[in-house]
């Protein structure tokens, strides 16, 4: 079965908070043939996992790459690493996202009103400005 996932199911996997939905999710995510993650999901993940659960942005990354090193999971590569090289610097997973899929639209520069998502897109190479 080819599937795309939601928030949830990965968080059970995570998380174990519900163990009948955790082996569930589980068994989902080894035996589909086609796992989809799509960046909205990921998004949500990182965002829940921070604000909710308070989990560090390196334990994070960690659960990231090892969902996406499973063989049969596919998603965004590059705008999902834009987004674990903004969170590994300490910013948000959502903004090195953002600022990638906007240069893939034809953006030029990625502006925000977020101080340190600008500093850390800049000391990355990206035309970042902040508007105030």
């Amino acid at each position: 079965m080819k599937v795309t996932v939601d928030t949830n199911i990965l968080l059970r996997a995570v998380l174990h908070d519900d163990p009948v939905q955790a082996r569930t999710a589980e068994d989902l995510l080894i035996n589909a043939s086609l796992v989809a993650f799509p960046i909205p999901c990921l998004c949500e993940l990182v965002w829940v996992l921070d604000r909710s659960y308070g989990i560090s942005r390196p334990e994070i990354a960690l659960v990231l790459e090892t969902f996406l090193g499973a063989p049969n999971v596919a998603t965004n590569r590059p705008a999902v690493d834009a987004g674990l090289s903004m969170l590994k610097a300490g910013g948000d997973f959502a903004d090195g996202v953002i600022a990638y899929e906007g240069r893939w639209l034809g953006g030029e520069t990625y502006v925000s009103f977020d101080k340190k998502a600008i500093l850390l897109a800049n000391s990355q190479g990206h035309k970042a400005k902040l508007l105030h």
